[in-house]
């Protein structure tokens, strides 16, 4: 087993400064994977699962935390509803000049894979892959009833101390960045249809039988509506988290996916 070097860089990308990690092999290059992690997630929450990433695909990852999210600068501002369309046009792009990434593979989870989509979209053949983690691309009244209720799991003081663990004195802006978005009727419309026809590239979609903020028709409609290649895996006895909840699966699925890619 190869062994992975870890290290953390700062970037400047407009509105602040954004937190970032990489994961190395120091194996023969391959186009590197990014990370782009879920609603309340971090650099941090990904845990061991960017390092076994490294490890089963021979390739470099990186993740990094959105503004106002982990490390990276706060924000006080309400995301706009555009809010993922506006991460594909502005803040990846920004991202990936200051670390030098010309080509790479997305790696997204929940509202992070609907952010690979949409980059994918617009990056054209700088993305030359998407694999998609309980992605949502249309808002699913199971969507808002896991919101809610994660929303008043987070009264419990114990609960949003969790949060705060890995977000510190932003967690409050995290969560309600979150359910102020996603609950709002003015969101209740939001597809990733203008973007989906858009995707040339390869595209795995993962999605758990069990995803407590989604059903099947999420991935189905990512699988039917991108122009390139597409597979829909789906993960029985999961819920939204399959890399966590179903790591070797998930190493495998994507190992296979990337293997005759360069």
């Amino acid at each position: 087993m190869s062994i992975v070097q870890v290290q953390d860089t700062v970037v400047e990308v407009p509105g602040g400064q954004v937190f970032t990690r990489q994961w190395a092999t120091g194996q023969p290059q391959k186009t590197p994977l990014v990370l782009l992690h879920d609603s309340l997630g971090s650099v941090e929450l990904w845990r061991g699962f960017p390092a076994a990433l490294a490890q089963a695909t021979g390739r470099t990852v990186w993740a990094y935390d959105r503004l106002g999210f982990g490390r990276s600068s706060p924000r006080t501002k309400t995301p706009s509803l555009g809010f993922i369309l506006e991460e594909a046009q502005i803040y990846f792009p920004a991202v990936a000049a200051k670390l030098e990434l010309d080509q790479y593979i997305l790696f997204g989870h929940s509202v992070g894979g609907a952010m690979a989509l949409c980059i994918a979209a617009h990056q054209g053949e700088r993305c030359r892959a998407v694999i998609s983690e309980a992605a949502q691309t249309f808002v699913e009244a199971r969507t808002l009833e896991g919101i809610r209720a994660a929303q008043q799991g987070f009264q419990d003081p114990a609960q949003f101390a969790r949060l705060t663990r890995w977000h510190g004195e932003k967690a409050r802006w995290v969560l309600e960045a979150w359910t102020g978005v996603w609950l709002s009727p003015a969101f209740r419309d939001w597809t990733l249809e203008p973007c989906l026809s858009r995707v040339r590239c390869p595209v795995l979609a993962i999605h758990g039988d069990a995803d407590e903020y989604g059903s099947v028709a999420f991935p189905q409609h990512i699988v039917a509506g991108v122009s390139g290649p597409a597979r829909l895996e789906l993960v029985q006895g999961c819920g939204h988290v399959p890399h966590r909840e179903q790591e070797p699966l998930v190493l495998g699925l994507v190992r296979d996916f990337l293997e005759n890619l360069p």
